[in-house]
């Protein structure tokens, strides 16, 4: 589920990521619930892409943690920040290729069975442009024993 990436909704992420607009992340979690509660997936557990550390650092926040806390609340799901670990540090994907960006996060997450195992899982992105990201984080939380993994984000490059 998401929408095309560009004009206000592209300003928006972009003061939520880098001008700590965070106000927007509720917005943004709302937007969202609407789609995957009209799509019928039965979403058990909704769980944000996680940032490496120093990303983290810089920014003080993970945005996309802050969009799925409260489309998970909407979703009546629980909210599992821990479901989707970091094992690695990846340099940003902008600017790189389809088949850089999949070699930049190849083997970057690790699912935790505690979290997911025979569970529905909703992965939460803000944007998503080749779904290289989405692909690494579904196979880490897919190979922790999720049985359905649905990944959500913001918007869509197109």
């Amino acid at each position: 589920m998401w929408r095309a990436y560009g004009g206000t909704l592209q300003r928006a992420v972009t003061a939520l990521k880098f001008r700590r607009d965070v106000g927007l992340a509720q917005l943004f979690g709302e937007r969202l619930a609407e789609p995957v509660a009209a799509a019928g997936w039965p979403v058990e557990i909704v769980t944000p892409v996680p940032l490496g550390r120093n990303r983290l650092r810089e920014r003080g926040y993970n945005q996309t943690a802050l969009i799925a806390r409260p489309l998970a609340a909407l979703l009546g799901a629980r909210y599992a920040p821990g479901a989707l670990a970091r094992a690695r540090e990846t340099r940003p994907q902008v600017g790189l290729s389809l088949a850089e960006r999949r070699a930049n996060v190849a083997g970057a997450f690790r699912g935790d069975p505690a979290h997911v195992s025979a569970r529905c899982v909703l992965l939460v992105d803000d944007v998503m442009t080749t779904g290289a990201t989405l692909d690494a984080a579904s196979a880490a939380v897919l190979g922790a024993g999720a049985s359905v993994v649905y990944a959500g984000a913001v918007a869509r490059v197109i």
